[in-house]
């Protein structure tokens, strides 16, 4: 990945600012080698936006805390990220490209310290490689007074637990010998979108929870980072349908070129873009969205469907990608989110797959369950 930054005025961090990693000395877990990355940046956090939002009208009371916790997209892609630079001690006579991540979040990241990778390599099958990454993070906040830009003395901190593990895939590019998917995203919707210019539609939301929608417009589009997104008005098309046939269609674009040769890394802007927001957009559609309780990812997977070299996502004003998402299940305090991605020239691309907790504020009269 190339780590020359691409300065913007607005301050959102391109995939090139936001994303480092540093090399450290190889470890050892499970009795075998482990490569080792740190992370550099502080992640980027949903709330933050909404926070700032908060001080400038403090007559709105904000229904959120925690205002420290990373968007876990962040850790994800960046998991990801590790498993593809080490990846490249794997003797392959075909470029190697991401094909499945799945991943499990077992504790939530905080944004005043790094991320601190180990990459364990289960099988080096040059046709198909796959790894074992997990995360951990400093117990205490990074040596540097900003927290941010973190400096190599803050990997010699005592680590915590493990807050993600993911186990990471990779392929060879493949010749097709036959192709079939659904009709296009711009086909079944064709009436909806073309009914104005990607860019007339309204941002997609900074946190896309209705009550925070309402109270606090000034936030969008915020401070995401990457890409540029927009959400597409569904609201007729849903009206009265059940939650499962109900749809939201999120379009995006790159804030800033990427290297076309870094197919992984275009593949895990894709893996950042769809983890936002999917969770909330489900909260919203079942009645929680003026009575928010809490949305936190469990398990989440992205599987590619082409080789590489088809997710690299082109630089220019109409170079506007797809997220196709639907509400398949929700029962248990969860619920699964289904996310298609489409190409500007309609190819399903990749598919992710999330399941995460889902709840609306308990009344005093409820008990407390487990998760």
């Amino acid at each position: 990945m190339s780590s020359t930054p691409t300065k913007r005025a607005d301050g959102r961090l391109t995939f090139q600012e936001l994303m480092p990693l540093v090399p450290l000395p190889d470890g050892v877990g499970n009795g075998k080698a482990t490569k080792r990355y740190m992370s550099q940046r502080k992640a980027w956090f949903p709330k933050g936006d909404v926070a700032i939002a908060s001080k400038m009208d403090d007559s709105k009371v904000v229904p959120l805390n925690n205002h420290n916790t990373s968007f876990g997209g962040h850790v994800y892609s960046q998991a990801g990220l590790a498993a593809s630079l080490a990846s490249a001690e794997i003797p392959s006579r075909e470029k190697l490209g991401i094909h499945t991540i799945h991943g499990y979040f077992s504790e939530g990241g905080l944004i005043d310290r790094p991320f601190i990778y180990d990459v364990t390599t289960i099988s080096a099958n040059p046709g198909f490689p796959n790894f074992l990454v997990t995360a951990r993070q400093p117990l205490s906040p990074s040596t540097n007074e900003e927290k941010d830009h973190f400096p190599l003395a803050d990997s010699d901190l005592a680590l915590g637990p493990v807050c993600f593990g993911a186990l990471v895939s990779l392929r060879p590019p493949v010749p097709s010998q036959h192709v079939a998917q659904e009709p296009t995203v711009q086909t079944r919707f064709a009436s909806i979108l073309n009914s104005r210019p990607p860019s007339a539609w309204g941002p997609s939301p900074h946190v896309d929870i209705a009550l925070l929608v309402d109270l606090f417009p000034m936030c969008n589009p915020g401070t995401f980072p990457m890409v540029d997104m927009k959400k597409v008005d569904l609201t007729a098309f849903n009206k009265g349908k059940p939650l499962h046939e109900r749809r939201e269609l999120i379009l995006y674009q790159l804030l800033a070129p990427l290297p076309a040769d870094d197919h992984d890394a275009h593949i895990l802007v894709h893996a950042f873009v769809v983890d936002r927001n999917g969770l909330l957009m489900m909260g919203n559609h079942v009645g929680f969205g003026y009575d928010f309780g809490r949305a936190a990812s469990l398990s989440y997977s992205f599987i590619v469907h082409v080789n590489s070299e088809d997710a690299v996502m082109s630089y220019g004003p109409d170079q506007w990608w797809v997220q196709e998402v639907c509400f398949p299940r929700v029962e248990a305090g969860r619920g699964i989110v289904m996310s298609k991605i489409w190409s500007p020239t309609g190819v399903h691309v990749a598919t992710e797959y999330q399941d995460g907790i889902i709840q609306r504020q308990r009344k005093p009269s409820e008990k407390q369950g487990k998760l």
